[in-house]
């Protein structure tokens, strides 16, 4: 990997799928990435694409890091899965005063982020920071990662602290992992190599500089950390683990078509019409949702980038591409692994890897059908009621 230009982290992806697709058996059996492929992609700065220049990241735009997880999800879910969490969050970065974050995650930066931007830990408000307890679970990448990023209800000795409104004050915060206690819950269908177990931290003191709230402006001026447009920027990774795993499964299918015919018959797959129509329909649909995503948020990007007062029309565009391309890829790899057969079925055949990643990927909130109906409502003039809009 010293050849490779730490600044160019689609080859350094591309470079790296020969050791994943190697790596795929143990990446189902232990649960986890193996330590020598977090190595790896740690070295390859593949972890953290969306942190700071300011800290010693890459800060690299939102298309080349949607195809540098592309390229490494091709090879394997997981791997792109693990990446895209650790780059996309490493986004809130931002937030953090440079100076503070340099002397966290050390220079050159050792950095591997899990966590969870869903409230669900304790913060008690004391002299100097927090001390945090809680229980977060879907933490993927845990077992390497160095920074836990918890976000929490904050309390006072009163108890919780509310808003004008009524509703609980929160605050993300930056903990060392080796504070937290994991516990072993990933056992499921699919993506099982991303390790994502739930991890505790109890009664854990978190200085007020390692924390931040997310109605606060970002301490960083780059068009990354733009308060519109971040869930677009963190989720174009997420489609592109989605759209990557795709593209694996269709990979998959050529190869199988060309050497594999079915119980019935010897005919290779690929000289049957039903065949030929399937991939002729799946490609049509992944490169069609790929060319959505990259059209509208590049649009979206732009928009952002060039000071525009209200991004919203872009934005909008950007975030139903997103989700579309998610659902899309679901249809794509269903279609190819049904026109397979029973073949399919052989846990030796990458097709059944990609078919039970693709559909415990699409669970992410990213996927979900509220994306859509929020999306509508802007085309429609209405706000769209969603989660970061």
């Amino acid at each position: 990997m010293a050849d490779i230009p730490a600044h160019d982290p689609v080859k350094a992806a591309a470079a790296l799928a020969p050791k994943i697709r190697e790596a795929r058996d143990e990446l189902d059996s232990a649960r986890r990435l193996p330590k020598p492929l977090v190595e790896e992609l740690d070295k390859a700065g593949l972890l953290r694409l969306g942190l700071p220049r300011s800290m010693g990241g890459l800060e690299s735009d939102p298309l080349t890091s949607f195809h540098a997880i592309e390229e490494l999800s091709r090879a394997d879910g997981s791997v792109g899965w693990c990446a895209m969490l650790s780059s996309g969050t490493a986004v809130l970065t931002g937030w953090l005063k440079a100076d503070v974050a340099r002397s966290m995650f050390g220079q050159p930066p050792e950095f591997r982020l899990a966590g969870s931007i869903r409230p669900e830990g304790r913060a008690l408000n004391v002299d100097g920071g927090y001390r945090v307890s809680g229980r977060w679970d879907y933490a993927s990448g845990v077992d390497h990662a160095t920074w836990l990023l918890c976000t929490c209800n904050v309390e006072d000795d009163n108890g919780p602290i509310l808003t004008a409104e009524g509703t609980p004050v929160t605050r993300v915060l930056f903990a060392p992992a080796q504070a937290a206690t994991i516990i072993d819950t990933w056992h499921v269908m699919g993506m099982k190599g991303t390790g994502s177990n739930d991890f505790v931290l109890d009664d854990v003191f978190i200085p007020d500089e390692h924390t931040f709230s997310l109605l606060d402006p970002p301490q960083e001026n780059g068009t990354l950390y733009h308060p519109r447009f971040f869930f677009a920027g963190l989720w174009t990774q997420t489609v592109a683990n989605s759209l990557g795993m795709a593209r694996g499964a269709m990979d998959a299918y050529l190869e199988l078509a060309a050497q594999a015919g079915s119980t019935m018959s010897s005919t290779l797959l690929r000289d049957r019409l039903p065949a030929q129509s399937a991939v002729g329909e799946a490609e049509a649909i992944i490169s069609g949702a790929r060319a959505y995503v990259l059209d509208a948020v590049g649009r979206a990007w732009r928009a952002v980038c060039d000071g525009c007062e209200d991004p919203s029309w872009e934005i909008a565009q950007a975030r139903l591409a997103i989700t579309h391309g998610m659902r899309e890829s679901v249809r794509a790899v269903d279609i190819l692994f049904h026109a397979a057969g029973t073949n399919a079925v052989h846990r030796k055949h990458p097709l059944e890897r990609f078919f039970r990643d693709i559909h415990v990927a699409v669970q992410h909130v990213a996927g979900l059908p509220s994306n859509i109906e929020a999306g509508g409502r802007v085309m429609l003039g209405l706000p769209p009621g969603g989660l970061g809009w």
